[in-house]
């Protein structure tokens, strides 16, 4: 029988990420990031405006107040010596603190952006094939029905649910798998949410499938998620084997490099894994998301 990852693979080079799909992976983490700092942003005018209506009398009251020792440090250390552009300088230094948060939120933004790209693709499958689904909420612990208007849903997304005949399929990402004590990019279960629990998780019997995604595009850093993602899916199949058990391992990466891809394609062929794609080509996650919807 043909192996399901040379339905969309022909060789190792097409595991290699373009240039073309590098710089359009750049512009939309540019996007992303600009779009996640719209808030702060918008706080920092809010701010502007409000400072500059401050008087002498009150910034002398803010010194005197209760206030916290941070706060009046910034008061002596950099907003007087600014002198008549103090509002400057107090935007600055909000812009500069607030930007250490952002920074911490958008550490694994390529992972966040490749998990949207994926559940998309997933949910366009199954629209297209008339199925319906459930779906679990990153904020929430019940599952909710398939919206009609489901736009901007895998933004909030952590679970998928479909059924395959007339058996049940849960998606859950991020999930930390008991047996192995470390996180899993993607879990598929055999079992309706209704039966999803602790007790599902530490049951090896009920994994149908089990993944790594890296949505990372800079290529300088392509070699290590390569590297943390083989080592997850040696550890992966260590465990499972413990229980004489093999669920379908696969890998999809936004930056593959051409060693990588060699790498990759060598497990495809000796059978360490079931499937992998190019997170940056269409057909390519098609293919996957197709092949995952019907296991």
């Amino acid at each position: 029988m043909k192996k399901v990852y040379l339905q969309h693979l022909a060789s190792s080079k097409d595991l290699e990420t373009t240039y073309e799909a590098i710089r359009a992976g750049f512009v939309a983490l540019a996007l992303e990031k600009n779009r996640r700092a719209t808030p702060f942003v918008a706080q920092a005018r809010a701010l502007k405006v409000t400072a500059a209506g401050v008087s002498d009398k009150a910034a002398n009251h803010l010194q005197d107040s209760d206030r916290q020792e941070a706060i009046l440090g910034l008061i002596r250390n950099f907003l007087e010596p600014a002198g008549t552009n103090f509002v400057e300088e107090l935007v600055f230094r909000f812009l500069l603190t607030r930007g250490d948060t952002l920074g911490g939120s958008m550490r694994n933004i390529g992972g966040f952006m490749a998990q949207c790209k994926l559940t998309r693709s997933l949910i366009a499958h199954l629209r297209n094939a008339g199925k319906s689904y459930r779906w679990l909420p990153s904020d929430a612990t019940e599952w909710a029905s398939m919206p009609e208007d489901d736009a901007d849903i895998e933004l909030h997304l952590r679970g998928l649910n479909w059924r395959v005949g007339s058996n049940s399929r849960t998606l859950i990402y991020n999930l930390t798998v008991p047996f192995l004590r470390n996180n899993v990019d993607m879990c598929l279960f055999n079992c309706a949410t209704e039966a999803l629990s602790k007790d599902t998780y530490k049951s090896a019997s009920s994994y149908i499938a089990v993944g790594e995604l890296k949505g990372g595009i800079d290529p300088a850093g392509a070699d290590e998620h390569w590297k943390t993602a083989r080592t997850a899916l040696g550890r992966i199949h260590s465990a499972f084997a413990k229980h004489n058990l093999k669920p379908k391992t696969f890998f999809i990466g936004a930056a593959i490099e051409a060693k990588m891809a060699t790498e990759i394609w060598a497990m495809l062929q000796g059978g360490e894994l079931d499937n992998a794609a190019n997170l940056t080509e269409d057909d390519q996650i098609t293919a996957i998301t197709n092949w995952l919807c019907s296991l």
